[in-house]
């Protein structure tokens, strides 16, 4: 770990099925550093995640601009520009706001597919079928199973740890998002859709897990190979063990390191 203090802002957004929670572990981390940390949940997904469990109604219809504008709103609040950091869906709205000019620079991880990339893996759709098999998801939240969890994220974890990740952070998720996502390239007006060649975006590191099954290496690659701009920078990382559980998963200390010190080196530079 970096011992130096730095200063910067830093927005963290996390994906489906999971609330702010998730960051745990990243906030303590980067707060150590000195950094100020933000860490909010989707729309209506603040709190407890037993009460989230419970009670889906804030957040059943939930969909991806409602998600992208809260985001937007918090950032544009600050006193200055942070760094974006996404997971999962949280990764593409990290594109989607750089791609509107928001954060002095963003690391998606494992993100979610954007318009324009048509090919996917067959363990992707797999991980979505728990709420695309049925169209009436698109208007509610709906949790995955423990079976399902460790299948999406926690395939690297034996049984009792894979429950515990799941007792401690799942929670169900708004298939309105899954739903825009999957239908992206059908959409004139895709949610998930950025310029590609956009030469004013700040800059923007990709990092895929080798293991993950929900956004697997090859998606996270062909997400970064999308990219065309010139002189905006865009790089990619993969670290080869880590499944869709990156955050928490044993050694996800070199993860949010690398990803911070990239992003701070970035903006050095920059």
């Amino acid at each position: 770990m970096t011992t130096t203090t730095d200063t910067a802002d830093v927005v963290l957004i996390h994906g489906l099925w999971m609330n702010g929670k998730s960051w745990e572990q990243w906030v303590d981390r980067y707060e150590q550093r000195g950094l100020r940390v933000l860490a909010p949940s989707w729309p209506g997904m603040e709190g407890d995640v037993e009460a989230l469990r419970s009670d889906t109604s804030a957040f059943d219809d939930l969909g991806i601009e409602d998600i992208v504008d809260h985001y937007a709103g918090i950032i544009e609040g600050l006193d200055r520009p942070p760094i974006v950091m996404g997971h999962s869906f949280g990764g593409a709205f990290t594109q989607i706001l750089l791609d509107r000019g928001l954060g002095v620079a963003g690391v998606a991880i494992d993100p979610a597919p954007l318009k324009g990339m048509l090919a996917l893996p067959a363990s992707t759709l797999r991980s979505g079928f728990p709420i695309l098999k049925n169209p009436a998801n698109r208007h509610r939240a709906v949790p995955l199973t423990p079976k399902e969890f460790h299948y999406a994220f926690t395939n690297t974890l034996e049984d009792d740890a894979s429950l515990q990740v799941y007792e401690r952070y799942a929670v169900p998720g708004p298939g309105r998002v899954l739903f825009e996502g999957a239908l992206a390239n059908l959409s004139h007006h895709s949610p998930v859709e950025v310029a590609f060649r956009n030469e004013d975006r700040a800059p923007l590191l990709l990092i895929a897990g080798g293991e993950d099954h929900v956004s697997p290496a090859s998606l996270t690659r062909s997400n970064f190979k999308h990219y065309k701009a010139k002189s905006a920078v865009t790089e990619f990382k993969e670290f080869p063990e880590r499944s869709h559980y990156t955050l928490g998963q044993e050694g996800w200390e070199e993860v949010a390191d690398y990803a911070i010190d990239w992003a701070l080196r970035a903006i050095q530079e920059g």
